[in-house]
């Protein structure tokens, strides 16, 4: 006779996954969810990856990376003007890895759960040799054709972007030891991203995307899926106070650092009203940094006199 009690896997799933789950999980005991769309809703799906050592760090608290691999997601859910409805998520941990790290992950998802308002559908668990390894499919939902392409911006479109810029990339120069934080909030937004959920751009961007690998370099994503040049105003991209304290030295890691999530979008003049009012009734701030306009595809970042500055590098890449 074999015995019924559940394999390790099972109980780790049993124990810290299946309280995650919601409606169309099944409970977590099968291998696969049934989901049906909101009425009259397209669905919007995207997936991230995250890895120990290169989007977090190995000794970050378990309940922070949760919540960041579900919320980076979530920005992409945003940038598309989708609303948020629930995830797949694949996890490869090294064996040694202790129940309490599953248990404060588990933790810190299950409070962005109650923020955000989304569910586990279900994935897998597997072990690896290497570092933590993290992968989250999340699924939205929109007005049919009225998500938000990188595709859509067109010359005289004035170039947005929500929140503030360079808060992450300064909060990992804290977290290596290489800038002082008194006030911990540049580590925090490192840590724990904003995702912009709830700023209504259907219909009023005409282009977007979320700001992961840096301001520049996504900018020149859109403009190349657009065929279209940027001019970028450095003194209007919005820091925070504490980013400003950092010093001028710091710019360039705030304009190409990556690891901001915030939706950066080409909105034409005569929307702008429209996005201010969508910006107010969510309590998402937004900020014109420049202009679309025909050229050579590419971002022309301008110091206040207008002249061109030029970037060592334009953003972060993994090859």
């Amino acid at each position: 006779m074999t015995n019924p009690s559940l394999p390790p896997e099972f109980s780790l799933i049993a124990r810290h996954f299946r309280p995650l789950a919601g409606p169309g999980a099944l409970e977590l005991r099968d291998d696969a969810a049934v989901m049906t769309p909101p009425p009259g809703r397209e669905l919007v799906l995207t997936a991230d990856a995250m890895v120990a050592g290169v989007h977090f760090l190995p000794d970050d608290p378990p309940d922070l990376v949760g919540r960041k691999l579900l919320r980076v997601n979530l920005s992409d859910l945003a940038a598309k003007g989708a609303v948020p409805l629930s995830y797949l998520m694949t996890i490869s941990t090294p064996r040694a890895t202790p129940d309490s790290w599953y248990a404060g992950f588990a933790a810190g998802l299950a409070a962005d759960h109650a923020e955000y308002g989304v569910t586990l559908l279900g994935g897998d668990t597997t072990s690896t040799p290497g570092p933590i390894s993290l992968s989250l499919t999340i699924i939205g939902h929109v007005a049919p054709g009225q998500a938000v392409r990188r595709i859509g911006a067109r010359a005289g479109d004035g170039i947005w972007v929500t929140g503030t810029i360079g808060d992450g990339a300064l909060g990992l120069q804290v977290a290596l030891g290489k800038l002082t934080d008194p006030t911990g909030f540049l580590l925090e937004r490192y840590r724990l991203p904003r995702p912009r959920v709830g700023l209504a751009i259907c219909g009023i961007a005409s282009a977007g995307m979320d700001v992961s690998d840096g301001l520049v370099q996504d900018l020149g994503h859109i403009c190349r899926e657009n065929g279209l040049a940027a001019d970028l105003d450095a003194t209007a991209v919005p820091l925070s106070a504490q980013a400003r304290a950092a010093g001028p030295d710091w710019l360039e890691t705030c304009l190409t650092g990556g690891d901001d999530y915030e939706v950066l979008m080409a909105v034409p003049p005569t929307r702008e009203a429209a996005l201010l009012a969508a910006s107010h009734a969510a309590g998402i701030p937004v900020t014109r940094i420049g202009t679309f306009h025909s050229g050579t595809p590419g971002v022309m970042l301008r110091d206040p006199g207008g002249e061109s500055l030029a970037l060592k590098k334009v953003g972060w890449s993994h090859f």
